[in-house]
């Protein structure tokens, strides 16, 4: 049996492109979660209050929410997430950065396989 058959288990890869045209409500917006979040421990709250105010990308980190992305899929249940942020350099014009590519390398694949 494949795995496909064999297997309850799904990975799902998103890759989203983001442009941050207000950084500062980024990192406000991210500071303010952290402050509200009764869980974390102060010691960690200040570690990550310094990295999301040194850095907007890691600030956008701490306010994806992967679970978010499938809550009330009906049938789902996430068990693994992780995710994380890095600074680009973007071109929508760039064959680079065509988002189909990766679809047309997986159609060839399971034409020769399938």
């Amino acid at each position: 049996m494949s795995t496909e058959e064999t297997s309850r288990f799904v990975r799902l890869r998103v890759d989203i492109v983001l442009e941050l045209d207000d950084e500062d409500a980024v990192t406000g917006a991210a500071l303010r979660h952290l402050a509200e979040d009764p869980e974390l421990p102060d010691a960690e709250r200040a570690h990550a209050e310094s990295a999301v105010t040194e850095d907007t990308a890691e600030a956008l980190a701490y306010l994806v929410d992967p679970f978010g992305l499938v809550n009330g899929v009906p049938g789902v249940e996430l068990v693994q997430a992780s995710w994380s942020t890095e600074r680009i350099d973007y071109d929508p014009d760039s064959p680079e950065w065509d988002l189909d590519e990766d679809d047309d390398k997986e159609d060839d694949a399971m034409d020769r396989n399938g």
